[in-house]
């Protein structure tokens, strides 16, 4: 692929990555406002696609898939505009750490087709002698419950592996405290989640939620550092192609002259 096509399929991913966040946190704060009305700091998120209007929660978890694989794009032809060269090897971090948020994206999209299992009066003694408010009692919530566990740990040891990847290849520099800043809260979101697994069920919602902000922020925050850099990109071309200009007017007017 060419540069120029490189170009053009970054900012496009990027734009996507974005659109997609933002999507994604808007559907979320619907759902929250419709019936059943699940709490958002007790109740998992999980439990917006059990209902009436689930269905609009699992369209957000493919979305989330898609977002997850544009930002994955962005990312590759932002560091293949840099080393257009196949030849050239790829960093391990680079490497490693977009295979990880891909699979993320992968297990966000295999959620929409299994429900979790909704602690209710029939299944909360469960729960109670698990000492938490999370339960799977039937197959497709164990599923759901072991997807979900396993994306999310991926994701995050994902951002930690692009975070340093940013600050060791030197990439996106107007986005790079951002992405460790977001990093930083979705790994403390993730300590959060499971005291609050052991410790404080009713927090539940809100640690899992912290964690996915700190997910979703980094995301939008790179996915904008690279736009930036495509804007930095167009401006200096413009720039370029301004001083040519005049370049070429000085010198035909030289030899009118």
């Amino acid at each position: 692929m060419s540069t120029r096509a490189l170009g053009v399929w970054r900012r496009r991913s990027a734009t996507a990555a974005m659109v997609g966040v933002l999507l994604y946190v808007l559907v979320d704060v619907v759902l929250q406002l419709l019936p059943p009305h699940y709490s958002p700091i007790s109740d998992a998120e999980s439990n917006l696609a059990v209902g009436p209007y689930g269905w609009m929660m699992n369209l957000n978890f493919l979305g989330r898939a898609v977002t997850s694989g544009a930002v994955v794009g962005a990312l590759f032809a932002t560091a293949r505009t840099n080393h257009p060269r196949a030849r050239v090897p790829w960093p391990r971090l680079l490497g490693a750490g977009l295979a990880l948020l891909a699979l993320g994206g992968v297990c966000s999209g295999v959620l929409a087709f299994f429900p979790t299992d909704v602690v209710t009066a029939e299944n909360d003694a469960a729960a109670v002698t698990a000492d938490h408010g999370v339960v799977a009692v039937t197959t497709a919530g164990t599923v759901h419950l072991v997807v979900a566990t396993v994306g999310f740990v991926v994701a995050l040891v994902a951002l930690v592996l692009l975070t340093a990847w940013l600050y060791q290849s030197g990439q996106l520099p107007a986005a790079r405290g951002l992405a460790l800043t977001f990093t930083t809260l979705a790994v403390l979101g993730l300590f959060f989640l499971g005291l609050s697994l052991t410790v404080q069920p009713a927090l539940l919602g809100l640690a899992e939620r912290v964690c996915l902000l700190g997910i979703l922020g980094w995301t939008y925050s790179v996915a904008g550092g690279i736009r930036r850099l495509d804007q930095l990109s167009m401006e200096k071309h413009a720039t370029d192609d301004e001083s040519r200009r005049r370049s070429r007017y000085t010198i035909s007017a030289r030899s009118r002259g």
